[in-house]
C-alpha cells in the first residue's frame, strides 16, 4: 500500500515537471518563448511569403515575423496593377524596408516581383498587340514620356503619334492615352508605345508598305509640320495604291544647312515649303536633309583654299579662344588668340586672314591675319 502511494507521488511529480517545462506560466515566459519561434528581419532583406489578406490599399504577407508584414502606401499604389493578379495564398517575394515601425508594422516591398512581372506583361503585349492604356506625364525630345502599368516610364516617339492628336505630343501631356508596344527591351530600361497603331491601324500597314518602296537619295517638296529646338518634323506625299500617303520625317538640325544652325524656330514655321533628300528609313523612321541638296563645300577645299594664300573673310564669333571667321557658307576658321597679335576685332567686321592648316577628316582650318606672324594654329 505504501509502495502504490509512493510511486502514484512520484508520478505526479513527473507530470508537474514536464508540464511547467512544456506551458509558459507567465506572458513574459509566454512572449519570449513565442519569440524564439520568429525569423529576425533586416532592412534590405529578400525573404518569401505567402499573401494573408488583400485590402483595397494594403495587402498583408506572413513572412514568418511577429506580425504578418504589409505594403500600403506609395508602395502600394506602385505595385497595385500588379497586385490585381494577386490571391491570398500566392506565395511571393518582397523586400524589407523597415522591420519595424511606431505601430509595430513589418514594412515591405514588392517593386521587385512588380517589376520582373511587368517586363513578361509588356513582352507579351507586344507579341499579341494588346493595347495598353498610359498617362501622358512630360515632353521630351521628339516625343512624350508616360506613365505605364505597374509604374514603368515609357515613351511615344512623334512619329507615333496619329492625325488624332494633330502628330503633336503635347496634345497627349496630362491625358491617358490607348496605345500598343513597339519596343520592349528590359536590359535598356528601354519601353516605346505607339498611339497611331490604336488610331491609325490601317493607315500605320498602308504607310510602312509605301515606306518600302522608297529609295535612299529621293528628293522631295515637303511641308514643315513641327519645329522642335533639335529639328523639324516635315510631311512628304507618296503615291501609294489609289491614293496619296502623307508621311512624316525628321530633318535633325545637323541636316538643315552645312553651316551651324544655333536656332532651328528662327530659321522655319509651321506649313513653311522646303525641299529634302531622303538619308535613312531605318526601323520605318524616315530621316531627311535639307543641306544634301547642295555639294558639301568642304569637297576639294584644300584645292580651293591654298595654304599661305590670302583671302577675304568674315567675323562670325569672338571668343577666349580667338576668333572665327567664315570664308564661305558653311567653312569656318579659327585665328587663334595668340595670332590676333594684339588686333580687336569684332562680331560681323571683314578681315583678311591667310590659310595656315586643313585637317579636312576634322573640317578643321586654322588662320592668321594678314600682317601677323605666321605661327602654328589650332583650330578647335
Amino acid at each position: 500500500m505504501a509502495t502504490k502511494k509512493i510511486v502514484k507521488k512520484k508520478v505526479k511529480a513527473i507530470k508537474d515537471k514536464v508540464k511547467k517545462v512544456s506551458e509558459p506560466m507567465t506572458m513574459e515566459e509566454l512572449l519570449k518563448g513565442e519569440g524564439e519561434k520568429k525569423v529576425g528581419l533586416k532592412k534590405g532583406q529578400n525573404v518569401k511569403g505567402k499573401i494573408t489578406l488583400i485590402k483595397n490599399k494594403a495587402i498583408f504577407i506572413d513572412v514568418g515575423g511577429k506580425t504578418d508584414a504589409v505594403v500600403l502606401g506609395k508602395e502600394f499604389e506602385f505595385v497595385k496593377d500588379y497586385v490585381s493578379d494577386l490571391k491570398v495564398g500566392d506565395e511571393i517575394e518582397v523586400q524589407i524596408k523597415q522591420p519595424e515601425n511606431d505601430k509595430g508594422q513589418i514594412l515591405v516591398s514588392m517593386r521587385g516581383a512588380a517589376s520582373g512581372y511587368g517586363w513578361n506583361y509588356y513582352l507579351e503585349k507586344e507579341k499579341s498587340g494588346g493595347e495598353v492604356t498610359v498617362f501622358g506625364k512630360e515632353l521630351n525630345r521628339g516625343g512624350i514620356v508616360v506613365v505605364a502599368p505597374f509604374g514603368f516610364y515609357g515613351f511615344i516617339p512623334g512619329s507615333q503619334i496619329g492625325g488624332k492628336y494633330d502628330l503633336d505630343p503635347e496634345k497627349l501631356l496630362g491625358k491617358k492615352i490607348k496605345t500598343k508596344v513597339l519596343e520592349v527591351d528590359q536590359f535598356k530600361n528601354r519601353l516605346v508605345f505607339s498611339e497611331r497603331l490604336v488610331s491609325e491601324p490601317n493607315k500605320v500597314g498602308e504607310e510602312s508598305e509605301a515606306i518600302e518602296g522608297l529609295k535612299l537619295g529621293d528628293n522631295f517638296e515637303a511641308e514643315v509640320v513641327r519645329v522642335e529646338p533639335f529639328g523639324i518634323f516635315v510631311r512628304v506625299e507618296k503615291p501609294f495604291a489609289e491614293s496619296v500617303l502623307k508621311l512624316v520625317g525628321l530633318v535633325h538640325i545637323s541636316e538643315i544647312s552645312w553651316e551651324k544652325v544655333d536656332n532651328v524656330s528662327g530659321m522655319f514655321k509651321s506649313k513653311d515649303k522646303v525641299k529634302v533628300v531622303l538619308v535613312n528609313k531605318q526601323d520605318g523612321r524616315l530621316q531627311f536633309s535639307i543641306k544634301r541638296l547642295k555639294d558639301d563645300p568642304w569637297k576639294n577645299i584644300e584645292t580651293k583654299y591654298s595654304k599661305e594664300k590670302e583671302f577675304d573673310g568674315e567675323v562670325t564669333k569672338i571668343a577666349s579662344f580667338g576668333a572665327l571667321v567664315r570664308l564661305e557658307p558653311g567653312i569656318e576658321g579659327l585665328v587663334h588668340v595668340s595670332k590676333l597679335a594684339g588686333a580687336t576685332l569684332k562680331d560681323g567686321e571683314k578681315v583678311q586672314v591667310y590659310i595656315e592648316s586643313i585637317d579636312v577628316p576634322k573640317r578643321k582650318v586654322s588662320l592668321g591675319l594678314v600682317l601677323s606672324d605666321k605661327k602654328n594654329v589650332l583650330y578647335k
